[in-house]
């Protein structure tokens, strides 16, 4: 068996310690014992994971079922019209739009 030393614990929890073991006919040590397995056993261990455990805290809401939406159906994307050019190329908007330079 492995032994346990407190250090620092208050005069008021070795006082409150002292009472309820002798309430219940124990040692302070037995009762000491007696505390840590009821709370240890009480402990779940967290091995869920977060999704498990959102659904846990939220189950005593109820279930909420959302419609899904209808879908229309996938549209054909839009073709350029190719128009006659004449074999030139467009000039970008910004070098039609802004004056020549001369250097000099």
């Amino acid at each position: 068996m492995a032994s346990l030393t407190i250090r620092n614990l208050e005069e008021g929890v070795k006082s409150r310690l002292r009472v309820q073991a002798a309430s219940r006919g124990r040692s302070m040590e037995d009762e000491a014992r007696h505390i840590l397995r009821a709370a240890l056993a009480k402990a779940s261990p967290r091995e869920s994971g977060l999704v498990e455990r959102i659904r846990e805290r939220f189950a005593p809401l109820g279930d909420v079922q959302l419609p899904i939406a209808t879908r229309e159906p996938v549209r054909e994307p839009v073709q350029p019209a190719r128009a006659s050019l004449g074999g030139k190329r467009p000039a970008p908007a910004s070098a039609a739009a802004a004056p020549e330079r001369r250097r000099g």
